[in-house]
């Protein structure tokens, strides 16, 4: 069954100055976090063979600063259609993804990814900024009818939030 990332982008910064959402840049707990997303996919055995990323800047600083610390080749396409914010808005890419790739990540926004998780899986999960969802599901293409699986949910960086063990 492949394996579905969906990691939510690190926290970032609220300039009053900035009116375009898109280039919000991370702030400085961020930048310090999402390394944690890398080191634990890494330390977990999961790395993405494909990285969706929304094409905003705290999404594309986020995947910046996580795959590093994968210590594997990984293609990145950054898609326009990742910067949605309910997850039926996001269905269709993961339906897109390429039936011959194993794992694949989507690096985007809430409400849209703990949506998604919940489309997937049927269950509900909670996505705080630099958290991650491991999702299997039977096949890309009919992702979204609940049929897929949480092995693990939560923010690597975090001693509140304890993810699962994959």
């Amino acid at each position: 069954m492949p394996t579905l990332l969906l990691i939510r982008h690190a926290k970032s910064v609220w300039p009053h100055d900035e009116p375009d959402d898109q280039r919000r840049d991370l702030a400085p707990r961020g930048r310090r976090q999402a390394p944690e997303v890398g080191r634990w996919l890494h330390g977990s055995g999961l790395a993405p063979a494909l990285a969706v990323v929304s094409p905003a800047t705290r999404a594309q600083k986020t995947w910046e600063l996580i795959a590093p610390e994968l210590d594997a080749e990984v293609e990145v396409r950054t898609e326009p259609a990742a910067y949605a914010f309910s997850g039926e808005q996001i269905i269709d890419l993961v339906r897109a993804l390429p039936a011959d790739v194993e794992c694949a990540a989507i690096v985007g926004h809430n409400p849209a990814l703990e949506e998604l998780a919940e489309l997937l899986t049927g269950e509900s999960v909670r996505l705080v900024t630099s958290a991650l969802a491991v999702v299997q599901v039977p096949e890309f293409a009919t992702a979204g009818d609940g049929g897929g699986t949480l092995r693990s949910a939560g923010r690597p960086a975090s001693e509140d939030l304890q993810l699962r063990p994959f």
